[in-house]
Formats: structure tokens, sequence, C-alpha cells
């Protein structure tokens, strides 16, 4: 199979959609942009589309994918109910990277659900994507467009190094605004409970109800409830360590594998911590550590940029938990396999 890379131009909107709107319904996989993460597209509605996602992406069939939908109004179609604060929710925050989990009508196939009763739709703000829906007539099944494990695709590019061959078609709109995935959340006895943090925060979600990160993300160890709970993710090939708390000993501890000679190491750091290190060490800036949207927008391009510059061990920085450091961090986690290394301010 040849992977043909396809432009968001004009001609994408009058003709091409088309064309790739006939690939999902027919069964099919097309790789989306969204604002969040490339997505691998397929037909959610088609059991047999869901199980050649899973063998491109080589993902567990257990693992729920994500429904995309191009308008709220959709939504009543595939799900049994919708409360007056998903209702809320919606209106709030779509199109945008909010992904809620509503109990799934049987028009969706336990395939698409991961084998659950409930079914987790988002609508994406990228018109090229809402676009591809439409033209397809049905609502479209997309996890990250990246062979499992590996860091999320932010760039048609970072997609067509693990899927070219293995699908159909990429949709290349540039790279993703925000870079880690949507907030996936549920309902719960009137609370709402983030399954995965995302761009949409915890704080910007209290506004509307009690708010509260689920339990389970600290060890993936259960039944995944939603998408991203249970298995490791985002892996860079070499072993990474992840610093954060207190900024001066974040930094003493990082600048002091820049003296050691025992391996090659790399540094995932922001500008502050790149602008000490010796020129020549292999470094990405994933920018100022008072910027926590361009350490979310460069996060997996700089998990990705070590692929491509190999080296024995990654040393990264991390932040703190509060707004989207929150996603970041959790993504952090499960890259480095929970090597998180906390440091405190010495005590005189």
């Amino acid at each position: 199979m040849t992977t043909e890379i396809v432009p968001v131009n004009e001609d994408y909107f009058k003709n091409k959609v088309f064309e790739l709107g006939k690939i999902i319904r027919e069964g099919g996989l097309v790789s989306f942009p969204t604002e969040t993460v490339y997505g691998l597209g397929a037909n959610a509605l088609d059991a047999e589309a869901a199980i050649k996602t899973y063998a491109a992406k080589g993902r567990p069939s257990d693992n729920p994918l994500i429904v995309h939908v191009a308008d709220k109004e959709e939504v009543s179609r595939y799900v049994k109910k919708v409360t007056p604060l998903e209702e809320k929710l919606m209106k709030a925050f779509w199109p945008g990277p909010l992904t809620i989990v509503f109990p799934k009508k049987d028009i969706i196939p336990k395939e698409t659900s991961g084998g659950l009763d409930t079914i987790a739709i988002r609508c994406p703000a990228n018109e090229a994507t809402r676009a591809l829906i439409r033209a397809a007539g049905v609502p479209i099944s997309g996890p990250s467009a990246n062979i499992s494990t590996r860091p999320s695709p932010t760039t048609a590019k970072d997609v067509y190094h693990d899927m070219n061959g293995r699908i159909e078609a990429i949709i290349d709109d540039g790279p993703c605004r925000i870079g880690v995935e949507s907030t996936v959340i549920g309902i719960e006895n009137g609370e709402i409970v983030i399954y995965r943090p995302g761009g949409i925060t915890l704080e910007m979600l209290s506004a509307f109800a009690p708010a509260r990160v689920d339990s389970a993300l600290a060890t993936g160890s259960a039944h995944p409830k939603a998408p991203g709970m249970k298995y490791r993710h985002y892996a860079p090939s070499a072993p990474l360590t992840v610093y954060t708390g207190d900024r001066i000993e974040v930094a003493k501890e990082i600048l002091s594998f820049a003296r050691k000679k025992d391996k090659t190491y790399g540094f995932f750091v922001s500008s502050e911590i790149a602008e000490k290190l010796e020129p020549g060490l292999p470094v990405f800036v994933w920018g100022s550590r008072d910027s926590q949207e361009s350490f979310a927008h460069n996060l997996f391009s700089g998990l990705l940029y070590f692929n491509q510059h190999p080296v024995d061990q990654i040393i990264g920085e991390g932040t703190d938990t509060k707004g989207l450091g929150l996603a970041i961090m959790n993504r952090l986690t499960k890259a480095s396999g929970y090597h998180i290394v906390v440091e405190k301010k010495e005590r005189n």
C-alpha cells in the first residue's frame, strides 16, 4: 500500500475531502489533523475498521477508541443519554480538546469501544477534519496516528514515519496547535472525573461542577474506562528520567549529568537550563519554564527528536501540575515509565 499525503488547501475542501470520506466510509484508514495530535481515522460504525486500526497501531484491542463528530447535535445518534451537565460542557468546550464518555447505543460496535458499554466522543476544532467527518457521513474513530507506545504525532511527517504503507492517506494541515491529546472526562454522581488530562484543565472544568482526577491515573493498572488509561505510552527510544520540583535543585541535578562521561546523555529541558549547558550536547529545548503552552506544544516533538538523535539516556525537566501541567506531567510520567524525581529545596 502507498500512503498518500494530502495537503489542506482549496482543492482539499472542493474535491479531495470527498474521496477521503469515501475511503473512511468503505472501511479504509486516513490520518487526520486536530488541534491536539494527529489521529488515525476509521469508520466508527464498522467493527472491521476498528480491528484494522488496532492492527495498524499494534494497539491492544481493549484500549477504547475516541469517536469524532463534526457537530454536537450528532451525539444523540450514538449515545443513550446526554445529561444537562454534559450539554453545558459541550456548549462551552466544543469544538475543542474535550472528550466525554457516554453510555453507548448498539450502533457503535464493541470493537470501537474496546469492549465497553460506553464510548468516548469529541468534536475536534480542526475544520479540515470536521469536513472529512461530514464527507464520510459517519463518525470517525481516531486514536493517535503512531505505533502503539511511541510518542504521539503532531505533524504529518511524524505520522508518515510510523504509518507509511499501513494506511491509505495522511491529511497534512501543519503542526498541531496544542500538542497533547484531549482531556477525557466522565460524569460520576454529578461530579466531573478526569480520566486523562489534556488541554481543558481541571481548573476550567471546576467552574461547571465539582471535578477531580480519577485515581486510576496514578498506576494505569485498572481496566481502562477511557482511552489512554491503562498501557504505557509515549516512550522515546532511550530511557527517560524527569526531574521536577524546586527549580534551583532541578537545575543543579540536570547540569550534573552534563559533566558525566559514562554514557551519552540527551537533555529535554527549558531554555533557562539549556543556556547553561555546554555547546554541542544533544539538547531539545521545549520553551521557557514559565510557558506550559510551549511545553505541551513541543512535548512529543522533543521525545521524537531523540529517536532521530540517539542517546543512551534522556534527562528531562518537568513542570508543576497546575493547569496544563497536569497533562504534561501525565505524559512524561508514562513516557519515562514512572521515572520521576521530585527535587526539594535544600534546608540550611
